[in-house]
């Protein structure tokens, strides 16, 4: 496909998303300013990357460490917020500070000890950061527990250089988006619970949660993140 054949696929399919977007922002009475979009390109090349920053895309998300570090090197001329949207190993904890903007899979303690100690010491503004909840307990999926989340964001609010501001979900795959609304459900009120209980506002402040197929959904249940990939860049191989 030619360069400019890319462009005006991906600008498309990018306008057609936007509009869902603030649609489903409208029926939950807020704005699609509220919501923000996150263009998943993992498996994609550079080219389609820089193809949806020209449609005026900003924030994208990577599964991979190694696969997005090479993908920022080569579109090092873009101010793109990259966000690591897949499992972290431990071990490449410390590749993470100044390559990602966002991390939105933090799990387990030691792991947020790790991004601490590799994280730029301060003034540097906070690497945000947020929990990702096992609640249907996937074997194939990772997460924390419910009963592990107090733990984390005891901790967390301890940190100098790294800061913990939502909670993160993938749930149970199903056709039927409606299927999966109470999944969308239960991790605002997990939120809520939490701010009932007298965690701070500013550590529950995002739900990343949506995709491509039920990213409506999602807004209507109160996501501020949706992570889309393959209703912008197309099916993956």
């Amino acid at each position: 496909m030619s360069s400019d054949a890319l462009q005006t696929r991906i600008a498309e399919r990018l306008a057609a998303v936007r509009q869902r977007l603030a649609t489903a922002a409208e029926r939950s009475g807020r704005t699609s300013g509220a919501v923000r979009l996150i263009a998943v390109s993992k498996t994609f090349g550079a080219d389609a990357v820089r193809a949806a920053y020209a449609a005026g895309q900003l924030d994208f998300g990577e599964n991979r460490v190694q696969e997005a570090l090479g993908k920022r090197a080569e579109l090092a001329d873009l101010p793109i917020r990259w966000h690591l949207i897949g499992p972290l190993q431990s071990n490449k904890a410390r590749k993470v500070p100044g390559a990602f903007a966002w991390v939105h899979t933090l799990d387990r303690l030691d792991l947020l000890e790790r991004l601490e100690a590799a994280s730029p010491a301060t003034p540097h503004t906070p690497l945000p950061l947020l929990l990702q909840v096992d609640l249907a307990r996937e074997a194939s999926k990772s997460g924390a527990d419910e009963s592990a989340l107090r733990p984390l964001l005891d901790r967390a609010r301890a940190c100098q250089t790294v800061q913990v501001v939502g909670l993160m979900l993938v749930p149970p795959y199903e056709a039927d988006p409606e299927r999966v609304r109470p999944w969308f459900a239960r991790l605002r009120g997990l939120r809520d619970a939490l701010r009932a209980e007298g965690v701070p506002p500013s550590q529950l402040q995002q739900l990343s949660m949506g995709m491509s197929h039920d990213f409506e959904v999602a807004i209507e249940e109160g996501a501020t993140m949706v992570r889309v990939g393959s209703a912008i860049f197309g099916a993956r191989d």
